[in-house]
């Protein structure tokens, strides 16, 4: 499972700093408008081994961003670019571009190089010129670091397209249903399994500070919580605990996991130290507290309580201190999850016989409902903050895993083709 080391070599950006800043304030995908016109972007097959490919992947994370709108190669009068040439603008302001990615791929002793260029097609300038090396088994992470590249250059926002998502993989009937821990690339390539589906898997969460994960699994036995080392593949459990465990959360700097744990009809937030597997308890209520959520900073934790009397969103501090209640519309809300940034808390909401992905501020202030199905559940965050995957069931069917901006606007199936629920999505890999 290590994976394979990628070095980024910073090329010359071949336009100075006062036509670059020209052409800036000619081409840019303002994210914030609430509605955002896809921008028509150009991305012709790049030359070389896997150039095609490559070109594919950029074409494919770029449009499911729902910001941009790649055009039909079939459209293209100019063919076989060449990165070390400009290209001959008005045939690509012919059709439209506006935008014009190119590029190149040699393979040299055994390593893989990628040159590219992204082009403002109506100022006719360079926006950005960088070259990626891999080996050549890599070249979809290539892919995916031209397209966080192209996305954070005309954006102005940091990409998510190189990163992973772990879910609970599904299949079979209701009865006899088997949940088998996954994981994939954020497009739904390369997914590998985990654990063989002998027992029920449930919450997997990526650290934010490694490539680790801890989730809880149910035997006949009773439950457990483990941390799970991708690059090494080593396995180990949290330890033994009076009741049922569940729901853990890796604090922001990795240090730590906040879990609940069941015990007498009661079920309380714990948090533990992992250097010396010291737990403390941070809920005494007598309800069910669960699903805790730490703010970027560490500092605070939102959890789900039904101590009101329904299930509610409440902050606390870090050390148990100072709860108080942020959810007060009409319906049931569980599973929080704060945003990377820290400007948004997202949740599940059930209002009659409808579920919703929602997002409010921290205060519990501008609340926004993002979907509205049968069954929407277990949001999880983009690196960015700009976009969240979650779990949608229809009736009858199988649950199938889905993203929204958080404009509620841009709502897409994701590609994985299997069924799959409780994702969570890791930060931007090394």
């Amino acid at each position: 499972m290590r994976l394979p080391t990628l070095i980024l070599a910073l090329a010359a950006l071949f336009c100075a700093a006062a036509p670059l800043t020209a052409a800036r304030a000619e081409i840019v995908v303002d994210v914030n408008k609430g509605e955002v016109k896809p921008l028509p972007i150009a991305i012709p097959a790049f030359s070389g081994q896997r150039g095609a490919d490559i070109a594919q992947v950029i074409s494919s994370n770029l449009e499911r961003s729902g910001l941009f709108a790649p055009l039909d190669p079939k459209a293209f009068i100019e063919h076989d670019l060449s990165v070390t040439v400009q290209p001959r603008f008005a045939d690509w302001k012919a059709i439209s571009s506006q935008a014009l990615v190119n590029g190149q791929v040699t393979v040299e002793g055994g390593r893989l190089r990628v040159d590219f260029r992204l082009w403002d097609v109506y100022s006719e300038q360079q926006l950005l010129g960088l070259q990626f090396t891999s080996t050549p088994e890599n070249w979809r992470r290539v892919a995916h670091k031209i397209s966080d590249a192209v996305y954070e250059r005309l954006t102005g926002e940091k990409g998510y397209f190189d990163t992973r998502i772990v879910f609970v993989a599904e299949s079979g009937g209701r009865l006899n249903r088997t949940k088998t821990l996954a994981i994939m690339d954020q497009d739904g390539a390369n997914p590998s399994y985990l654990t063989d589906g002998s027992y029920i898997v449930m919450s997997p969460r990526f650290s934010s500070t490694s490539q680790e994960i801890t989730y809880m699994t149910l035997k006949p036995e009773g439950s457990a919580i483990y941390l799970f080392n991708l690059e090494t593949a080593r396995r180990e459990s949290l330890g033994q605990f009076p009741g049922m465990v569940y729901a853990p959360r890796f604090s922001p700097d990795g240090g730590r996991v906040a879990f609940s744990v069941e015990h007498g009809g009661n079920s309380d937030i714990y948090v533990m130290n992992l250097k010396n597997r010291t737990s403390q308890r941070l809920t005494t209520d007598p309800s069910i507290d669960t699903s805790p959520s730490f703010s970027p900073d560490g500092t605070k934790i939102a959890f789900n309580s039904d101590r009101g009397g329904s299930p509610q969103i409440y902050v606390m501090n870090a050390d148990g201190s100072g709860v108080s209640r942020i959810s007060f519309g009409q319906g049931r809300y569980t599973t929080p999850v704060w945003s990377p940034s820290g400007d948004f808390i997202a949740f599940t909401k059930q209002t009659g016989s409808e579920f919703h992905i929602g997002v409010m501020k921290p205060d519990g202030s501008d609340e926004r409902l993002l979907t509205t199905s049968y069954l929407d559940e277990s949001p999880t965050w983009a690196p960015n903050g700009r976009v969240l995957m979650f779990s949608r069931e229809t009736p009858g069917g199988p649950p199938r895993l889905w993203t929204v901006d958080v404009t509620g606007r841009i709502l897409r199936q994701a590609p994985y083709p299997g069924s799959g629920s409780d994702p969570a999505w890791s930060p931007l890999l090394n």
